[in-house]
């Protein structure tokens, strides 16, 4: 099926999940993510393929991100679960109003139609995607990328496989089976058979969407995450915190990208961080240092560049700085206004930074890596989005949707 042809379909078959009731599509989750857990030895194979052709052209955090196994097939089945558990956003009254002759107006959630997504290397954004997507009464297009195209084949087709035995179509979900960029122009251009689409994956990607797409995108943007470390901050915290944003998972957005430390505190802290997450870490982690953080710890020189890099792997950017306020105007010169944290025990640097600091979501005395759908209650997530309008921070079953006025009167003219 070509793409157009897929996008014809997907139409076609649209308001069965647009209209579909919160129980139709609470059994739909259900029956898909059994169907998920019933084909994991083909979601396995599938995804050996992937790791076999991706090994030497990815770097290990990536195929990391990559690889799945049976515990992350359980994890994704589980997600689709909480997602069917949360409270069902369609038909909402936002607001209730009366007009111009008495006429009684009613803001109502409906679902946006069709929400199509172009996305990289991580199979789970497959089932997550499908879950809130039918959860909100949204059809949905997939676009991958050729790294984990078997992946997602299998998933997608498991997926189907569970709708099939609901009264919900499988036709509502479509994976682009052409992985070409003239696959991701089509869906960007996709006037009239998308109402919203969604990128996610590195700024190359980001960047491509929001330059050529004709159709409404959200911004999904890279995680250039900051941490400053105050000089009011307590020392213990803050090395608790940078180890865990830097090394839980250092592939994912909301992971620590840049330390920026005020030079009262850094000859104590410095050191500690290099010892943390260098000399007691493997894999040890590469700092990149500016000329004043050079003259307490050792490391490779930092060039401009490395503070506008989303490195997604074992490596982080230091830098000193002689107050908050460079501080803040670095992060805001810097930042892709993803996720950003103070440590701090001063409840005016604190109140400073929070306000001037503008990103979707600013921490304090805490690691980025919450910045999660799980973690924030909303379920799986559609993406962390970096933008202003309709979504911002991460997009839960809300997000996926719009509203529309209802109107009534009793014969009432203008």
């Amino acid at each position: 099926m070509t793409t157009q042809q897929l996008l014809e379909t997907v139409n076609r078959f649209k308001k069965e999940i647009n209209i579909a009731s919160t129980k139709s599509k609470n059994e739909a989750l259900e029956a898909m993510a059994l169907a998920l857990l019933e084909d994991t030895d083909a979601i396995l194979k599938a995804n050996t393929l992937d790791l076999e052709k991706a090994k030497g052209y990815i770097s290990d955090v990536m195929l990391d991100r990559l690889r799945l196994d049976e515990s992350r097939i359980q994890a994704m089945a589980e997600g689709i679960r909480q997602v069917a558990q949360l409270p069902d956003p369609v038909g909402e009254l936002i607001e209730e109003t009366v007009g111009a002759q008495n006429i009684q107006i009613k803001k109502k959630r409906v679902p946006f139609g069709v929400i199509g997504i172009i996305y990289e290397s991580r199979p789970n954004v497959t089932s997550d995607a499908v879950a809130l997507s039918i959860k909100s009464g949204n059809a949905v297009v997939l676009r991958g990328g050729k790294e984990a195209y078997q992946s997602a084949f299998a998933i997608v087709t498991a997926l189907k496989k569970g709708l099939a035995k609901t009264s919900i179509s499988p036709e509502c979900i479509q994976l682009v089976s052409d992985t070409s960029r003239e696959s991701a122009m089509a869906l960007m251009k996709a006037k009239g058979y998308i109402d919203v689409l969604i990128p996610r994956g590195g700024a190359g990607l980001i960047r491509a969407v929001i330059e050529n797409a004709i159709v409404p995108v959200i911004e999904t943007g890279t995680g250039i995450v900051h941490i400053y470390i105050d000089k009011d901050a307590d020392l213990t915290k803050a090395i608790k915190i940078v180890e865990n944003a830097k090394m839980s998972r250092p592939s994912v957005c909301n992971a620590m990208e840049v330390c920026v430390v005020h030079e009262a505190i850094a000859p104590q802290f410095l050191p500690l961080l290099k010892a943390t997450l260098v000399d007691n870490h493997t894999p040890a982690v590469e700092l990149r240092v500016d000329e004043k953080a050079a003259q307490y710890i050792s490391g490779v020189k930092a060039t401009e560049e490395d503070f506008d890099t989303e490195f997604s792997d074992y490596i982080m950017a230091v830098k000193v700085v002689s107050s908050i306020e460079e501080a803040v105007n670095h992060i805001e010169t810097h930042s892709t206004h993803h996720s950003d944290a103070i440590i701090s025990e001063s409840d005016d640097a604190i109140e400073f930074f929070t306000t001037r600091v503008d990103s979707a979501a600013v921490y304090v005395n805490a690691s980025t890596r919450f910045t999660d759908g799980g973690e924030f209650g909303l379920g799986c997530e559609m993406g962390i989005s970096t933008q202003k309008l309709h979504a911002r921070g991460p997009m839960g079953l809300k997000e996926m949707t719009t509203y529309k006025y209802i109107v009534y009167g009793e014969g009432q003219v203008r």
